[in-house]
């Protein structure tokens, strides 16, 4: 390496120390979480700066673990599992060609997500969100995915890829900050394999064995606060890799399109701006989007509901072991006996079993059970006391938690309240999740409108549930304005939405001035009652405005011939609609196209005998109605 190349690695090195010392308190917390979780309850923070494991005080006593922390983690993330946070794009005006890049781009962002296992993403992100309290998603474009573009496989068109990255990873400038593109600088640490750097970078670097999450030598874990009580997760150790360092700045004076320096092991593998263009007004920004559990107050990392319940978990495993232990002081008993009265080696190893003959020394006090006394109420009034802080704390009752309604509530309306309130406590989490959705939506457009050039194909899953294949490029994607179609999965589910649909249809307002319900609405209808195109109940009105519009698309670039079987009236109105757009007045190639696709219609419906029709609704030759 050059001079300047040491100066760099020396560099990001003493500040990736920087930071990973700022960033350890927040971290210990992490790791008492993860122990907590797991049953590990019996751990705390050392003054030497280490998640260690506290001893029993005296031999006899009860040390079980009564996990109340696990229950409610996997409520929440049950819940946090129902949001399914359908992203769509909405057109920037109402003119149709806004409205078609809309929906290019809305079917892109849902082929993107299927296509990464976005579901899988998102349940391991909820996971790392709800234990530590954040969790991060980084939206990257891979060059060896997508269509390949030669016979061995090699070259490759590219794709977007989308991965989760738990905070461990992730090492902000400034931690009292707590907006993502706020940070100055922002450090995405990780380790890989020796052979993964040569692949990428074609470096050779020396390999060592690193924890995966400490980031230091396994063989010295010891005295960096990692103990053997530490859950096997923090602790599992790689062999044969090096540290990456991926350190990306902000755009600045001297560097007005940002910088990414990468460094693997102790070597410069990459120094140059920053590659993506995700910003905002087409600027360069990090390729990540935050999670959280709950909002830290002037704290980049978010808080954890574990985190709040450990206090309560201590308390009461502290309870139940006391009370347990009361109870089998009273059940075995406690036994008084005079010096060299009795054998106390045999006594004490067997016991008073039944029919036992107690031989003592004659003139001597027989051996008698001392009063142990009744368990005290005030432990079954703490342990009543202490369940309720749960549920206080965490936000999840106990018609959740449990499955089943409280003794004392019988009315429905007090169940639905109290789901309610369930609903409402967890949905603050639930709205960080969508904003991440969101975020990654844009992403995953501006990803495409910088590398998506040439055309592409793209296989989307349609309205009506059909796979279809889609030719877009970057000047088909306008509109970034990613929202949602549900607000609201967790309190909107499928129980209540049929019930509102019921009393709907009750109240006659899905029906025309006739009393009938079209066969459109009654499709939209099964749709929002979660039976989807039942008995391929989709009307063949829709399937034509369909084809319709994958033949605009197509008549962009090619002619296209129309078909009898199709519904003339329809497609002739959809194509009238195209023909009067602005990107098509501008292009006179485009409009002979689409006029001449008309006219082809038009003479398809005479055939069929439908001239008296085409000319009530759309008049002579040249479109106009009459």
């Amino acid at each position: 390496m050059s001079k300047r190349e040491q100066e760099i690695v020396s560099a990001v090195l003493e500040d990736f120390k920087k930071r990973q010392e700022a960033r350890r308190p927040v971290e210990l917390n992490w790791r008492l979480n993860m122990n907590f979780v797991i049953g590990n309850q019996f751990s705390e923070i050392s003054p030497r700066g280490d998640v260690e494991e506290y001893g029993r005080q005296y031999f006899w006593q009860c040390r079980e673990v009564y996990n109340h922390i696990a229950p409610i983690l996997e409520t929440r993330l049950s819940k946090l599992a129902r949001v399914k946070a359908q992203a769509s794009v909405r057109p920037s005006s109402p003119d149709d060609a806004d409205r078609a890049s809309a929906e290019v781009a809305t079917k892109l962002i849902r082929a993107v997500s299927a296509d990464n296992g976005f579901s899988a993403l998102m349940s391991e992100a909820n996971v790392w969100s709800e234990v530590t309290g954040s969790a991060f998603y980084k939206v990257t474009w891979d060059t060896q995915k997508g269509m390949a573009l030669t016979a061995d496989g090699t070259l490759r068109e590219g794709d977007v890829k989308i991965t989760v990255c738990p905070p461990f990873e992730i090492f902000p400038e400034n931690i009292a900050v707590a907006e993502l593109d706020a940070q100055p600088s922002l450090m995405h640490v990780k380790v890989m394999g020796v052979g993964d750097v040569f692949r990428i970078w074609g470096k050779r670097v020396e390999g060592r064995t690193l924890n995966v999450f400490s980031f230091e030598n396994a063989d010295v874990l010891g005295g960096l606060g990692y103990h053997a009580t530490v859950p096997k997760m923090v602790t599992e150790a790689r062999e044969d890799a090096a540290l990456v360092i991926e350190k990306y700045e902000m755009p600045s004076e001297s560097h007005p399109e940002g910088r990414l320096i990468i460094v693997a092991g102790e070597t410069l593998v990459h120094d140059g701006p920053l590659p993506y263009i995700n910003g905002e007004d087409g600027t360069r920004g990090y390729p990540f989007a935050k999670q959280v559990c709950l909002e830290s107050l002037g704290n980049f990392f978010g808080g954890s509901v574990v985190e709040r319940i450990i206090p309560v978990q201590r308390a009461y495993n502290a309870v139940k072991n006391r009370k347990h232990e009361f109870m089998n002081r009273i059940a075995m008993g406690v036994l008084a006996v005079e010096d060299g009265s009795v054998d106390t080696d045999a006594l004490e190893e067997e016991g008073l079993p039944p029919g036992k003959i107690l031989v003592y020394r004659q003139g001597s006090a027989p051996p008698v059970m001392l009063n142990a006394g009744q368990v005290p109420a005030e432990f079954g009034r703490e342990e009543e006391k202490l369940l309720n802080e749960f549920v206080m704390i965490s936000g999840v009752s106990e018609v959740t938690t449990y499955s089943q309604v409280p003794s004392n509530v019988a009315s429905g309306t007090a169940i639905s309240l109290l789901l309610e309130q369930d609903d409402t406590r967890i949905s603050l989490t639930a709205d960080s999740l969508r904003e991440a959705v969101k975020r990654i939506g844009r992403h995953i457009i501006r990803l495409y409108k910088q590398f998506a050039d040439a055309p592409r194909m793209k296989r989307v899953v349609g309205e009506g549930g059909e796979v279809e294949v889609m030719q877009f490029r970057s000047g088909d994607l306008g509109s970034e304005d990613v929202t949602f179609d549900t607000e609201n999965e967790i309190e909107d589910s499928l129980s209540t939405r049929r019930a509102m649909v019921y009393d709907l249809l009750g109240l006659g307002l899905f029906a025309d001035e006739n009393g009938i319900i079209p066969a459109r609405t009654k499709t939209k209808l099964l749709e929002i009652l979660g039976f989807g195109n039942w008995e391929q109940s989709r009307d063949a009105d829709e399937a034509h405005l369909a084809k319709a519009e994958r033949e605009n698309f197509e008549l962009k670039s090619r002619d296209v011939v129309p078909d009898p079987v199709d519904d003339h009236a329809l497609h002739i109105t959809e194509h009238t609609k195209l023909c009067v757009s602005a990107p098509c007045e501008k292009d006179e190639k485009f409009r002979a196209r689409v006029t001449a696709h008309i006219n082809k219609h038009k003479e398809l419906a005479a055939l069929a005998g439908n001239v008296a029709e085409l000319e009530r609704r759309f008049g002579g030759e040249d479109g106009k109605e009459g």
